[in-house]
């Protein structure tokens, strides 16, 4: 005998009872935990295209380690003008040590492993208890040429203008400095141990001090302009005393954009044939650049004044200098003052190619008639130096540089037989930063 049928719930009733049981499963299962907070006292290390940073839990503390190579070559037209100036070097090397201490005071600390160059550049503590304030001791760039206070790896062309050769390069001292109402107006106030134009000093040697000071706005900020943001205008100064001795004048050749010295004052033994810096020394230079999408400009003027003594005569002589320049950004990026950074980079992992840009400049600098003859030779010393340039500059990344340039400068006096000979030299660099 057949037994009886199924009953038609049970497959309902499985149903319902399976659900039930994950019901109680998901309501037992605990939710996902939720991030560990680091541990107090714990480091976190990270690396990216910027370098390589520690930093605290609380990011109270920072250290970043930094730095960039420079190979450069210099390939001039005529080596016979030039003995020995055409050349590979390494223009640059220098690891960069950086951070930040319990969030108020910042440090900096740059050196440089390249050949004939000063080991310490940069070493200074800044404290920061807000934006508008900031103070600075240490050794750093004073506050004066517009080219000079921007960074090796960012400036338009390979070797910078003409002016930096009249404005301080690092002196020891202390500047107060910050910006005002989100970057329309930045200021820079600052007391130095002085050094001469295109010069660093490490300590004071003649018990006098220089005051610099400048101030730079963006006008077009404060009126909600973005278009005309990258407008910046200002006017720089310092003012102080050198007094100079057989071993140390107080006073610094002039170079042209390839390096070569065009002027210098006359030289010998003892103070009564060796021209010293004697008395005031005046700078200021207005200044001003433009960045609007692809393209940007730059120009500044400086005038240096010196006083200075050879045996019993003494006169204060001016060197005046000037510099245009403009560029465009091809391609990938858009031009600014701390440099190019491409938009769709080359690389391992990326399928860009960069961003290219190309650029060209004119420059120019007057020496004071009255220093020639008695305070330069002619026959040896350049009366002034004029002349223009071209770039091309190739950014793979943010890290990776590569740069061409051609620079073509004439000299009025500095040779026996009249005008020294132009200079014409080509230049290229290979810059890696990280």
């Amino acid at each position: 005998m057949a037994g009886p049928p199924p009953h038609r719930c049970t497959p309902l009733l499985a149903v319902a009872l399976s659900w039930l049981c994950s019901s109680v499963a998901l309501a037992q299962t605990p939710p996902p935990a939720e991030p560990t907070p680091p541990a107090p006292g714990s480091v976190s290390v990270r690396a990216t295209s910027e370098g390589i940073s520690l930093h605290s839990a609380d990011n109270a503390l920072l250290l970043k380690l930094r730095g960039y190579v420079q190979l450069d070559g210099r390939f001039f037209e005529s080596r016979a003008d030039r003995p020995g100036a055409t050349t590979l070097l390494i223009r640059r090397a220098r690891p960069l040590l950086e951070g930040t201490l319990f969030s108020l005071f910042d440090f900096r600390l740059l050196v440089d492993f390249a050949a004939n160059v000063p080991p310490l550049w940069d070493a200074y503590l800044e404290f920061r208890p807000r934006k508008e304030v900031r103070v600075r001791v240490g050794r750093f760039r004073p506050p004066v040429g517009l080219e000079r206070n921007q960074s090796g790896i960012h400036t338009l062309f390979i070797e910078r203008a003409l002016p930096t050769d009249l404005v301080p390069n690092r002196d020891v001292g202390v500047m107060v400095h910050g910006e005002l109402k989100d970057g329309v107006v930045s200021y820079a106030l600052g007391a130095f141990n002085g050094t001469a134009d295109g010069a660093s000093a490490d300590t004071n040697l003649d018990d006098s001090f220089d005051l610099a000071a400048r101030v730079f706005t963006h006008p077009f900020r404060a009126l909600g302009l973005s278009s005309l943001s990258g407008l910046g205008l200002g006017i720089a100064a310092s003012r102080g005393s050198q007094f100079g001795s057989a071993s140390t004048t107080g006073e610094a050749p002039l170079r042209s954009m390839g390096q070569q010295t065009f002027f210098i004052f006359r030289t010998g033994n003892g103070l009564g044939e060796t021209v010293v810096a004697h008395g005031a020394h005046v700078r200021w230079s207005p200044q001003g650049y433009l960045y609007l999408g692809p393209l940007g400009a730059m120009a500044e003027y400086v005038s240096s004044t010196q006083e200075v003594h050879l045996g019993e005569q003494h006169a204060r002589l001016r060197f005046e200098s000037w510099q245009a320049s403009a560029s465009y950004v091809l391609f990938g990026g858009k031009a600014a003052y701390d440099g190019v950074k491409p938009t769709e980079p080359f690389g391992a992992s990326a399928e860009g190619w960069g961003a290219v840009e190309v650029g060209a400049r004119m420059s120019e600098l007057r020496v004071d008639p009255d220093a020639f003859p008695v305070y330069a030779d002619p026959t040896r010393a350049a009366r002034k130096a004029h002349g223009w340039g071209a770039v091309a500059n190739w950014y793979l990344n943010n890290n990776v540089r590569v740069a061409t340039s051609y620079d073509h400068t004439e000299y009025e006096g500095g040779a026996v037989d009249g005008a020294r000979l132009p200079e014409s030299v080509v230049m290229s660099r290979f810059q890696v930063s990280w």
